[in-house]
């Protein structure tokens, strides 16, 4: 298993950005009456997700990453929500819907493990860090 230096080493954090890219793109086909609701929504959940890099900042306080992760797990979360209404208006079709729901639940997985095994990524001795790769 490879060593991890940066949160972008982590594989959720690839895929939450990598996932957030795909709504962009999906939004830029939303009613512009959706501008400043839907669109706006969705972006901003979807991009907060990958604000794993804070928590992968707060390694040091173990209390503090596990802060930080729960808010990007809350914003994966919102992210579906908005993606129902997404699908509910109309605005995507049923596999692009699956597809981006089931990613979030995939990130929403390695947000949880992360943090039911926060103690693996807030130590500092030489034999834990970095040898995980979610």
């Amino acid at each position: 298993m490879s060593t991890i230096k940066f949160h972008q080493d982590l594989k959720v954090y690839q895929q939450s950005f990598e996932t957030a890219q795909l709504i962009y793109e999906l939004s830029k086909f939303f009613p512009k009456e959706e501008l400043y609701s839907l669109t706006d929504q969705i972006g901003r959940s979807s991009r907060s997700v990958t604000a794993i890099s804070e928590a992968w900042g707060k390694r040091k306080y173990e209390k503090s990453f596990i802060a930080k992760l729960t808010d990007s797990e809350g914003e994966a979360r919102e992210t579906q929500t908005w993606l129902q209404f997404v699908f509910a208006c109309h605005y995507m079709n049923e596999e692009q819907y699956n597809n981006l729901h089931n990613k979030y639940n995939q990130i929403i997985g390695m947000l949880v493990n992360m943090m039911s095994q926060s103690e693996k990524w807030c130590s500092f001795s030489s034999a834990n860090k970095g040898e995980n790769n979610l």
